[in-house]
């Protein structure tokens, strides 16, 4: 037997064998590649339907807690508030809290840092409510500075709104700015007389 010719023959049953091992092995790894992607893509998609949610909350709640505390400053001004009015303005606050501990594990640092700010000003506002309840106000606090402040909310609740709309890809970075106007700004604030001079800070 001739001797290249088994090598020849050998030869060629590998490469038939290698390249077909070859072919399986890339086979393989676009399928597994194919898998990671759609797997990636599936994560992304319950990332998004997850802010999505969150976000929707938060934003809810919070204008709903911003609401609360403006009917109980007309609560105030017409009654002492009752169990009721308290409760009322209890449950948006808690509920609003609720929503803001989940949008930090959830939201990235460009919704966090809008949405800190309505924070601030919506716990700002109650502390001067609930001072002004209990009759224990700080220097310049009256229900006409309360009104301004709640009503000054609501372009921080804007903010918020965009950044979130951001996030969620379903607007540029100009966004669509919805105005709130000055006039009912003006209308809660004659609502609630002018300022105190005596409460004013010395």
């Amino acid at each position: 037997m001739d001797v290249g010719a088994v090598l020849i023959a050998v030869a060629g049953v590998a490469g038939t064998l290698g390249g077909a091992l070859l072919t399986q092995r890339g086979a393989e790894k676009a399928k597994r590649h194919e898998l990671e992607m759609a797997q990636a893509l599936q994560e992304a998609r319950e990332s998004r339907e997850l802010r999505r949610r969150c976000y929707s909350e938060l934003h809810r709640d919070a204008r709903q807690f911003s609401t609360a505390l403006r009917r109980h400053l007309y609560v105030m001004r017409d009654r002492t508030p009752g169990d009721e009015d308290v409760q009322a303005l209890e449950s948006a606050k808690g509920a609003y809290r609720d929503r803001w501990s989940e949008a930090l594990m959830i939201a990235p640092d460009g919704v966090v840092a809008p949405a800190q700010e309505v924070n601030r000003a919506l716990n700002k506002v109650y502390g001067h409510v609930k001072r002004l309840e209990q009759g224990n106000p700080r220097p310049g606090e009256d229900l006409h500075a309360a009104a301004g402040a709640q009503h000054g909310i609501w372009s921080l609740v804007a903010d918020m709104r965009d950044a979130m709309r951001r996030d969620l890809g379903v607007t540029g970075e100009a966004g669509v700015r919805l105005q709130s106007s000055s006039e009912d700004a003006d209308a809660l604030l004659r609502d609630f007389g002018e300022p105190d001079p005596g409460s004013r800070p010395a």
